[in-house]
């Protein structure tokens, strides 16, 4: 075993290109792959220009009059938000490059996606979809391991039980490390499909809608490992539907509304009465929280009023 272990890391030590630091050749296909270099807060990490997709006969993001254009960068946690089918998972989908476009394009790094290979891919971006499925009862730290697969072959091959132990304790699901992912509550598989991309320590975390099988307190932890990544350096878009969460944990918000993006900014900026009535189809009132300032965003409602109906008490709507 020992010797097994030894050989695959000389193997990985040879495998490392001496001209260039970010490059390592691929053991299985043998073709060069190019490490992503380091970037600093606020480069742009990933873009989309132009970008129109479209389903059938009808646009999903975009339409003949132009398509839709994102900047994503390094340090800031933005949120994609609006109503359902709005173009947010198609858009976050497009910049992962799982779904093509009809016109337009999107960058990651330096050169346009489709010039990356599928491994180098992987080694820039980590995608969460919305449902996290598996065809085999794979323990839990194994599938959080397979978040390390991009690197293998790679001299960060090193640090793959300290990444994978880190994902877990940042997720909170080493307790059941062991336990089958078939086994699982929906939550509790949200949370260990997060472990997986969190420990692929790719520099652009693309998350579609974390926070949507999760209780108050895991959601919360969620969006504070999404800060915390964006703090280190990552950049993060996240799906989300809670307005709440988005106000108090992403630095910019982008406002999807029929497959344009009619905001863009801080949330502070672009949560706005008006603008939210509009694209959610429902009127809404924004507040600032007492203590953080931190928009709220609440749907109006009327009062509710205290009546006697047969000589009991019922509440009813203004």
């Amino acid at each position: 075993m020992k010797a097994g272990i030894a050989l695959r890391s000389l193997l990985v030590r040879n495998l490392l290109t001496a001209r260039n630091p970010f490059a390592a050749r691929n053991p299985f296909t043998g073709r060069s792959r190019e490490l992503p270099a380091p970037v600093a807060h606020g480069d742009v990490v990933a873009e989309a220009r132009g970008l129109r997709v479209r389903l059938g006969q009808r646009d999903i993001l975009g339409d003949a009059d132009g398509g839709v254009d994102l900047v994503v960068r390094a340090g800031e946690v933005l949120a994609l938000v609006g109503p359902n089918g709005a173009g947010k998972s198609t858009l976050l989908s497009a910049l992962a490059t799982d779904q093509g476009a009809d016109s337009g394009g999107v960058r990651i790094g330096d050169r346009p996606a489709h010039d990356w290979s599928a491994p180098e891919l992987a080694l820039r971006r980590a995608v969460l979809p919305q449902a996290a499925t598996l065809s085999f009862p794979f323990p839990v730290a194994e599938v959080v391991r397979m978040g390390r697969a991009p690197w293998a072959g790679t001299a960060a091959e090193d640090d793959d039980e300290a990444a994978v132990a880190e994902a877990m304790a940042a997720t909170e699901v080493g307790e059941f490390a062991r336990r089958p992912f078939s086994a699982l509550s929906g939550g509790e598989r949200a949370r260990v499909a997060l472990a997986r991309v969190l420990a692929q320590r790719a520099p652009l975390l693309l998350l579609d809608e974390p926070t949507a099988a999760l209780d108050l307190r895991h959601q919360e932890l969620v969006l504070r490992i999404c800060r915390a990544r964006a703090a280190a350096g990552d950049a993060v878009v996240v799906v989300l539907h809670d307005l709440g969460l988005a106000a108090a944990h992403a630095d910019r918000a982008a406002v999807l509304h029929e497959g344009r993006i009619v905001a863009d900014g801080p949330p502070a900026d672009v949560f706005g009465d008006q603008l939210l009535s509009r694209v959610y189809r429902q009127p809404v009132e924004v507040f600032a929280h007492p203590r953080t300032g931190t928009p709220l965003v609440i749907p109006r409602r009327t009062g509710r009023v205290r009546t006697v109906s047969g000589g009991n008490g019922a509440e009813g709507d203004r």
